[in-house]
């Protein structure tokens, strides 16, 4: 017969996530925290993943969460290992990701004592959390049901809920025990109703307002790959009064949808982006990349700015009329009854611009000399059909925008705080959630911020991760202000580092392409099966890709 905790309150916790299907719990190592570890360890249900570096853990359960879009729980000791969640635990706020901390205390009385590894603990994430469950030492009847509203709560809302436990001593006592046979009343709250439709009387009114419009523009910013969604933008392409912009983690695509946004607006003077302002602005989905749109937007503001989405929104364009709080498919199912196409030549007119741009963008490209842009228009070429694409923040997704993606891939980036600081532990954790090959585009800082992502006994053989190395943060090459504040090298903190000796401590093969032919030489077998995670390190000019960047943004004039 299995050995279980004796504490009542990790048994009672470990019972909650078998019942609500919490079968994913990541571990990082501790004494505090032994109670919930033998409990998750002994549990039958449970698949329990062990990983040191809290921050890696944290964003490795994320990348879990996010592709399973299954609540993730996460297990820590006391003191400042839990504070390493924190990035995590607000990507996941950001970006309605479903996690479950769930952290070991001290009792109350060992607070503020001088105590070692002791801080204080309860509601510490009380600015990016959805529910503080804060437990008693003494099960006193109510942390059952407080254990099951954090539960609930990460699966009904979707985001990070906090569930703080504290452990008195003796904490590795353990009794045989049927775990089947321990009674836990479950009040289940969480079967998802079904969506509650929208009054007519009332969509009515809005359709009335968009039937009349003659420049409706709708913009897509981070979504789950979803069918009926895809289904339903495309429908709204039938009225020529409609434009449709994407951004690649949309995980949409058509040819006739704006999916390079900042490559159609960046060369628009005033008369262009004019004439550009949509009268109704309808968005949908997580936050926008592109800062261009949400400058023009900003300042040529939308007579309406309506937001479809079940949970929240942002008032990106500081210009919101009204939130629709439902799911963008249950509305459009709706919204498509009441609506009726309209003469316009909006949609025709900017998919024309559309069509110049891709071509002056071809010839720019074929010609330019080997940047990190030149190397983009050759990594999403190369990457296999129905792969998973996984983005690293700053310069990375920001060339990915420009380029037009193979559709068969599903494209994510934490856009949720924007941070380059996890973007590696999110693609392990999210590779080995799938089943299909992943592949990591990130840029070296954000890599070596996170080298110790690396330390992972779940990583695929079929991972792949393709460092752009140009020697410092780029960006801050390309954008207004550091280089011309005598203080550049604080922010682009310029290095010399490599991957190679991590790669060799962790058995990734590793290879290197500094030119166009070795980058293509490279590449051929990149992707092909070796028994082995592989890693690229592809160098670039760091003086000469700012350089050229701004010229291609300047040949997108006409």
């Amino acid at each position: 017969m299995p050995h279980f905790p004796k504490n009542k309150l990790a048994q009672l916790i470990v019972k909650n996530c078998e019942n609500y299907a919490v079968n994913t719990v990541v571990i990082s190592p501790g004494s505090r925290n032994a109670p919930l570890i033998i409990g998750f360890n002994e549990s039958e249900k449970v698949e329990t993943l062990s990983i040191v570096d809290e921050r890696c853990a944290a964003f490795f359960a994320l990348g879990i969460a996010q592709q399973t879009r299954k609540p993730v729980a996460l297990v820590c000791t006391s003191g400042s290992a839990l504070l390493n969640y924190y990035p995590a635990i607000a990507e996941a706020f950001y970006s309605n990701i479903p996690l479950i901390i769930i952290s070991a205390d001290r009792p109350s009385h060992l607070i503020d004592v001088g105590d070692g590894q002791t801080i204080r603990q309860e509601n510490v994430f009380d600015n990016h959390i959805l529910f503080n469950a804060n437990l008693g030492v003494e099960n006193d009847g109510n942390d059952n049901e407080i254990i099951q509203k954090a539960i609930q709560t990460a699966i009904q809302k979707k985001g990070p809920v906090h569930i703080n436990v504290p452990f008195d001593d003796p904490l590795y006592e353990r009794e045989e025990l049927n775990f089947k046979e321990v009674e836990v009343v479950k009040k289940d709250k969480t079967s998802l109703l079904n969506e509650i439709p929208l009054e007519v009387d009332e969509l009515q009114q809005f359709a009335d307002v968009w039937n009349a419009s003659t420049k409706k523009m709708v913009l897509v910013g981070e979504h789950f790959p979803d069918e009926l969604l895809q289904t339903q933008l495309e429908h709204l392409l039938k009225d020529p009064s409609v434009l449709v912009l994407i951004e690649n983690t949309a995980n949409v695509s058509h040819k006739k949808f704006i999916n390079s946004i900042d490559k159609l607006i960046f060369p628009f003077g005033d008369d262009e982006l004019e004439e550009f302002q949509p009268d109704i602005l309808l968005t949908l989905g997580g936050l926008i990349v592109s800062k261009k749109i949400k400058e023009h937007l900003r300042k040529y503001k939308p007579k309406q700015h309506w937001h479809v989405d079940a949970k929240r929104a942002f008032d990106t364009f500081h210009c919101l009329t009204h939130h629709f709080k439902i799911s963008p498919q249950l509305f459009f199912s709706q919204f498509f009854f009441l609506t009726k196409s309209n003469e316009s030549n909006y949609q025709k007119f900017w998919l024309q611009k559309k069509e110049l741009r891709l071509k002056k963008h071809q010839e720019f490209i074929e010609t330019c000399a080997f940047s990190d842009l030149k190397v983009f228009s050759k990594l999403l070429d190369s990457i296999p059909n129905n792969s998973q694409l996984q983005l690293s923040n700053s310069s990375v997704i920001r060339y990915s925008q420009l380029f037009d993606i193979n559709k068969t891939l599903r494209v994510f980036c934490n856009r949720g705080t924007s941070g380059i600081d996890g973007s590696t532990s999110t693609a392990i954790g999210a590779a080995s959630a799938v089943n299909e090959k992943t592949v990591l585009i990130s840029g070296d800082i954000s890599f070596l911020y996170d080298s110790n992502a690396l330390w992972n006994n779940y990583i695929p053989q079929n991972f792949r991760i393709i460092v752009i190395n140009n020697g410092g943060g780029g960006i801050f090459r390309f954008i207004p202000g550091p280089k011309d504040s005598n203080a550049l090298d604080y922010f682009e903190t310029p290095h010399h580092l490599t991957a190679e000796h991590l790669c060799k401590m962790y058995n990734f093969e590793y290879s290197i392409a500094s030119n166009g032919s070795e980058l293509s030489e490279q590449l051929f077998n990149f992707y092909e099966d070796s028994g082995f995670p592989k890693l690229l390190e592809i160098f670039t000019p760091r003086e000469e890709n700012d350089k050229i960047l701004k010229a291609y943004f300047n040949n997108l004039k006409e």
